[in-house]
C-alpha cells in the first residue's frame, strides 16, 4: 500500500494490518512522521511531535504482536490533544508560561497506551482553550488543510487539522462547548462528544464546572467508536457518575439503527444572535432528507431550550476559563482577550455559579423532554462556514464571545446537559469548505449515534476525500 494511502487508512483497518503482520507499528509511525515533517510547517497542527518514544513505542508494539497480543488499538498512531498529560511532557494548553512536565499520564491516555496506542505527539489549542479557533501568541496559528486561509476550529484544531491532513489517523480531543465538534465540522472529518462521565478525567478535575468532556476525531464513524471503546470508563475522582457500559461501540457501529424519529432543529437558545448562513442550513435541511430517504421519520421540532440555557453555559465556560488560569502567574503572560475572560469569570459570583450547578438537573429535564417523542436531534454543528484566519485579531473579550456564540450557538446545550452528540461532514460550500450537522442523542446513549451516523456514512461516504494540503 502507498505510503500516502496507509495514512488515510482508518484506524480500525490499520489495526487489523498490524494484526495480520501485513504492516509493522513501525511502519506506521515513520509514515506519520514523515507527512508530519512533510506539511506540518503549512498546518501547525502539532505542538511537539515524539518520534523517538513514538518509535521506542512502536518496537514494542511490534514485539506484543509476535506474541499475538489483541490489544484493540496494537501499534496504532494516535495525537493528544495539548490540554491533557502526557506523562514526561508540558501541557501546554495554548499558554506560553509553560509548566513542567506532567509526572505520569492522564487516566485516559493510560487507558490508550493499555489498548496498543502510540503516542505520536500533542496537538495545538488556543490559549486555555477559550476559542473556537486555533491562534495563539505563543504556539502560532493552525490552519485548515482544506483552505490554508481558514481556521480548522477549537479548541480541539490542532486534533482535527491533522486528522483531515492525513497526519495521523485518530486523535483525543476535549469539548467544553463545541470544541471536539466545531473542529470537525470545519475540517469535515468525524467528531464525538461522549456522553458526561463517559471518559475518564483525572488528573483534571472536571472541566469547565462539568461542562467538559473527552472525545475523539476521527476519520470514520467505526474508527471513533473503537476508539471510544478503548477510552471509555472512569475511575475515582472523576466528579461525575460513568454511564452503565453495554455493548462495545465499534459492534453497535456495524448495526442499523432501525427506524428513527429525527427532530430537525435551527432554532438557537434564547438570548443568542447567530444569523444562519444559507450554506449551513442547506446542508442541514439536506441531513434531513437523506436521513428521510434512509427510512426515518424526520419531523420540525425545536428543543425547549429556555430562557437561561445560553446563560447558565456561559457563566459556567468564563468561571472555568477563569479556574484554569489560576495555574498561570501573573496574569499578564496571558493574551490580553484571554485576560478579559478570566477577569468575566472571576466576576461571576460564586452563588451564581453555584445556582447554575444546581439548575442543571431542571435543564436537563425541560430540553430533554423533546426525547420523550424523539430519538435525536438533528441541527447544524455551526452556524457559518470556517471562519478566516485572524477575523478576531485585536478583538477584546467581550466582542469575541459575542462573536464565538454567532458562530456556535447550537453545540454548548449539551455540554449543560452532559447529553452525547456528533458532527459528521455534511458536504461543503462552493468554494471548498467544509460543512457540519450535529446529532444530539438523549442521556447516554452514543449508540443510537454511533449507528445512525453510520447509516449515513455508507450512504455518503466522506472518508475518500482528502483536502488540499494532504
Amino acid at each position: 500500500m502507498p505510503a500516502d494511502d496507509l495514512a488515510f487508512t482508518p484506524i480500525t483497518r490499520q489495526a487489523e494490518l498490524v494484526r495480520s503482520g501485513e504492516v509493522s507499528p513501525r511502519e506506521l509511525v515513520e509514515v506519520y512522521l514523515e507527512r508530519i515533517a512533510r506539511l506540518d510547517a503549512a498546518l501547525n497542527a502539532f505542538r511537539v511531535v515524539l518520534p523517538e518514544r513514538a518509535l521506542a513505542e512502536a518496537q514494542q508494539a511490534e514485539a506484543r504482536r509476535k506474541q499475538a497480543d489483541e490489544r484493540p488499538l496494537l501499534g496504532v498512531p494516535v495525537a493528544i490533544k495539548d490540554d491533557t498529560d502526557v506523562g514526561g511532557e508540558v501541557t501546554g494548553l495554548g499558554v506560553d508560561q509553560l509548566n513542567p512536565p506532567a509526572e505520569r499520564d492522564a487516566e485516559v491516555v493510560r487507558r490508550l497506551r493499555a489498548a496498543g496506542a502510540i503516542v505520536i505527539g500533542k496537538t495545538n489549542v488556543p490559549e486555555l482553550t477559550a476559542q473556537p479557533f486555533t491562534e495563539t501568541l505563543a504556539f502560532g496559528t493552525t490552519r485548515n488543510p482544506w483552505s490554508l486561509e481558514h481556521t480548522p476550529g477549537g479548541s480541539s484544531g490542532g486534533s482535527a487539522a491533522a486528522v483531515a491532513a492525513g497526519l495521523v489517523g485518530a486523535a483525543l480531543g476535549s469539548d467544553g462547548a463545541g470544541s471536539i465538534r466545531i473542529p470537525a465540522a470545519c475540517c469535515g472529518v468525524f467528531g464525538l462528544k461522549p456522553a458526561r462521565g463517559r471518559v475518564s478525567t483525572p488528573p483534571s478535575a472536571e472541566g469547565w464546572r462539568g461542562m467538559a468532556v473527552r472525545g475523539r476525531i476521527a476519520r470514520t464513524v467505526a474508527a471513533a467508536a473503537l476508539f471510544l471503546d478503548a477510552c471509555q470508563g472512569t475511575i475515582e475522582g472523576d466528579g461525575a457518575s460513568a454511564p452503565a457500559p453495554g455493548e462495545p461501540f465499534a459492534a453497535v457501529a456495524t448495526r442499523a439503527p432501525g427506524k428513527l424519529r429525527v427532530a430537525l432543529s435551527f432554532k438557537v437558545p434564547p438570548g443568542v444572535v447567530a444569523p444562519l448562513h444559507p450554506e449551513a442550513r442547506r446542508a442541514t435541511a439536506e441531513m434531513g432528507e437523506l436521513l428521510r430517504s434512509l427510512g426515518h421519520e424526520v419531523v420540525e421540532r425545536d428543543p425547549d431550550y429556555g430562557p437561561l440555557a445560553a446563560g447558565s453555559a456561559t457563566v459556567r465556560i468564563l468561571r472555568g476559563v477563569a479556574d484554569d488560569a489560576e495555574r498561570y502567574q501573573p496574569l499578564s503572560r496571558l493574551e490580553r482577550r484571554t485576560r478579559g475572560l478570566v477577569r468575566m469569570g472571576r466576576a461571576c459570583p460564586a452563588a451564581l455559579v453555584a445556582r447554575t450547578r444546581a439548575d442543571e438537573a431542571g435543564l436537563a429535564a425541560r430540553i430533554g423532554a423533546l426525547w420523550e417523542d424523539v430519538d435525536v436531534l438533528l441541527t447544524p454543528t455551526l452556524a457559518k462556514p470556517p471562519l478566516r484566519v485572524g477575523k478576531l485579531d485585536g478583538r477584546g473579550a467581550l466582542w469575541s464571545l459575542l462573536a464565538d456564540a454567532a458562530f456556535n450557538p447550537y453545540t454548548p446545550p449539551w455540554n449543560a446537559t452532559g447529553q452525547p452528540a456528533v458532527s459528521l461532514p455534511a458536504g461543503f460550500t462552493p468554494d471548498g469548505l467544509p460543512l457540519g450537522a450535529q446529532l444530539v442523542g438523549r442521556a447516554n446513549d452514543e449508540a443510537t449515534l454511533l449507528s445512525l451516523a453510520a447509516q449515513v456514512e455508507a450512504e455518503r461516504p466522506w472518508a475518500d476525500r482528502r483536502p488540499p494540503v494532504a
